[in-house]
């Protein structure tokens, strides 16, 4: 079968179109014929060396979405649209391939009403924003600002606020078009950091309050600044670094105002953490009351043109292959 491997871990050039074996199926695993993949961040820290643990070479993809070939029983039956994300791409063979093993209690159904190339965007996003928000406090009446309207985890944590409650869910961008185009399709609380300061917008939209959960996938300068939009007894959780590693803090923020700063990694969280977070945004895609947003797609040779396109045209909205 087809799959993009990377041969090495130091850029683009790496990824080679390769045949490899079918997976075999063992018990607790399902094969999926894979029809979209999700493009990440992770995927491109993983090709340019920033992840030490992984060993080259590697079939790249840490979420997709397919067709159940064999292995799934009675909760996964042959034929099943389902859609995953887990340790593929990362000590595993992952999406990038035209058929995958997946553990059992990695899958999800598909919503009948979500196209696959859509679906392949959902799990790594929506669940990070899910249990992030619930690990949180989150609840009806809350505001929640979640920079980076474009990116993946800030839409679905904005998307998930809203549509969960929320009094305020805020976001962001550095680009005016983006943030006209954010509006366009009905966000109207995504401050324009091009015009203004991400606290006086925050200080703006809530009047002076601040944000009760702040969820930061952006990490740099970023961070530092949405710490201090907190309000009293408020939160920042920090789970990514595309605008950064390092960050600087005025500590006042937190001790001020009795707040608390956390960490998250998806794959950490208990097989009960994920299974709750599926059953509160598969209601929210049936209804239609979130819906993930591709910015564009690519076919499975051109995955390092993808992985550039995510990383270097920060688009608004997922980067899909399709298989």
């Amino acid at each position: 079968m087809r799959a993009m491997r990377a041969e090495g871990f130091s850029g683009y050039k790496d990824l080679k179109l390769v045949d490899i074996p079918k997976p075999a199926v063992s018990d607790g695993r399902v094969l999926v014929k894979i029809t979209a993949a999700g493009v990440t961040p992770l995927d491109h820290t993983i090709l340019s060396g920033g992840y030490t643990r992984a060993k080259a070479p590697l079939v790249l993809g840490n979420e997709g979405a397919g067709v159940v070939e064999e292995g799934g029983g009675k909760d996964f039956p042959v034929g099943s649209r389902v859609m995953f994300t887990g340790p593929y791409g990362v000590s595993e063979n992952g999406t990038y391939s035209e058929r995958l093993a997946v553990r059992n209690e990695n899958i999800c159904l598909i919503p009948d009403n979500i196209e696959d190339v859509s679906a392949a965007g959902v799990p790594v996003a929506y669940l990070t924003a899910q249990m992030t928000l619930t690990l949180a406090g989150f609840a009806k009446g809350k505001t929640v600002l979640s920079p980076a309207i474009g990116g993946s985890v800030g839409n679905a944590v904005t998307q998930l606020a809203r549509a969960q409650g929320a009094k305020h869910a805020i976001s962001t961008t550095t680009n005016h078009a983006k943030a006209q185009q954010a509006r366009s399709v009905g966000f109207d609380e995504v401050i324009d950091l091009s015009v203004e300061k991400l606290s006086d917008g925050v200080r703006r939209i809530t009047e002076g309050y601040g944000a009760d959960i702040v969820i930061d996938a952006i990490g740099g300068e970023i961070l530092g600044e949405a710490l201090g939009t907190l309000a009293m007894g408020g939160s920042l959780t920090t789970l990514g670094y595309s605008a950064g590693r390092k960050s600087t803090i005025d500590v006042t923020d937190l001790i001020w105002k009795g707040a608390s700063m956390k960490s998250f990694s998806l794959f950490a969280q208990p097989a009960l953490a994920w299974s709750a977070a599926w059953s509160l945004i598969i209601p929210l895609l049936q209804s239609g009351a979130v819906k993930p947003i591709v910015a564009k797609t690519f076919s499975l040779p051109e995955a390092a043109d993808a992985l550039r396109y995510l990383v270097e045209g920060r688009p608004f909205g997922r980067v899909v292959l399709t298989i």
